[in-house]
């Protein structure tokens, strides 16, 4: 088994298509993937895909490799990352953490407040589940990450947006009709709840469907927007999710925004008072300008949802 065919697999599984992973994302062949794709399953000794009239879904096996398989090049990037680092001239670190996601809505930000920095800064980016970015700004591996206030953690934050929360379903659920869905509509649906790594989030949602006096049973539980869309897809089930992850959707979900009032959650920026960083306090004092150079960009910027209609 090569690199490649790890990344082979993570494409087909994130887009949910052959075809839309060769030619967008790999810059191949469909034939030439389709064979590494066979190559690793006969590797694997397993089916890691079904193929079905819409496209291909992942089967058990293939949502259980590919957790393992996004942390094994997760650690490859990060050894070659640092191999480089090591070969060139000692810089100042800063390091920047971004809730799985949310790197692709506020990186650009982040990186234009921080251009008069950039020639003297080394500047890293990572990814990850809310605890575990601020778990890396506690001990120091991050200077400041993206993510929820998580409440265990001696930590500051800055809400930088109030993000509503939307329904995920397959595209041709019967739901995908409505402009708005109705939470009671949600009652017989098989529901994917978030699991409790999504602590903030969980709690959120949670919350939300008490208020709403709706009866609803977790099908499934899930902490990552990828295992998400996965299930939805493979399942026909429910999830309510942030509305950023509308950026990551491919072709096989959709979403619609629910009716009435409904609920969001916070997006904070999160750093420790203790990291007397000068990179970190220019960052903070250019927070302001970062959260309105991001609302004047997005609003220029149809949603995902929005493109697909």
């Amino acid at each position: 088994m090569e690199l490649r065919h790890l990344r082979y697999f993570l494409a087909v599984a994130e887009t949910g298509s052959l075809t839309e992973a060769a030619e967008q994302r790999l810059h191949t062949s469909q034939p030439s993937l389709s064979r590494q794709i066979r190559d690793l399953e006969d590797h694997v000794g397993a089916d890691l895909f079904v193929r079905t009239a819409r496209g291909v879904e992942l089967t058990a096996a293939g949502r259980a490799f590919m957790e393992h398989a996004r942390i094994a090049l997760n650690q490859v990037d990060a050894a070659v990352e640092a191999a480089r680092r090591a070969a060139q001239p000692v810089k100042q670190r800063f390091a920047l953490g971004f809730l799985t996601g949310q790197e692709m809505s506020w990186l650009p930000d982040a990186m234009h407040v921080l251009r008069d920095e950039l020639l003297n800064v080394d500047v890293t980016v990572s990814s990850d589940y809310s605890t575990e970015l601020a778990e890396g700004v506690a001990r120091g591996r991050i200077d400041v990450a993206f993510m929820r206030a998580e409440p265990d953690y001696d930590l500051s934050y800055e809400i930088v947006d109030r993000e509503p929360l939307v329904v995920l379903m397959p595209s041709d659920h019967a739901l995908a009709s409505q402009d708005a869905v109705n939470v009671h509509d949600l009652a017989d649906q098989p529901f994917i709840a978030m699991a409790s790594k999504a602590r903030v989030l969980r709690g959120v949602i949670d919350q939300y469907i008490e208020r709403s006096g709706v009866r609803i049973e977790a099908a499934q539980t899930v902490d990552n927007p990828a295992m998400v869309m996965s299930l939805v897809a493979s399942t026909r089930g429910i999830a309510l999710i942030p509305a950023y992850i509308e950026n990551l959707m491919p072709w096989s979900v959709t979403s619609r925004p629910l009716a009435g009032d409904a609920p969001t959650i916070d997006l904070a920026v999160g750093y420790s008072a203790k990291n007397k960083s000068p990179s970190l306090r220019l960052f903070l004092s250019r927070l302001d300008e970062l959260v309105s150079r991001h609302r004047e960009r997005t609003a220029r910027t149809p949603s995902a949802d929005r493109a697909r209609r």
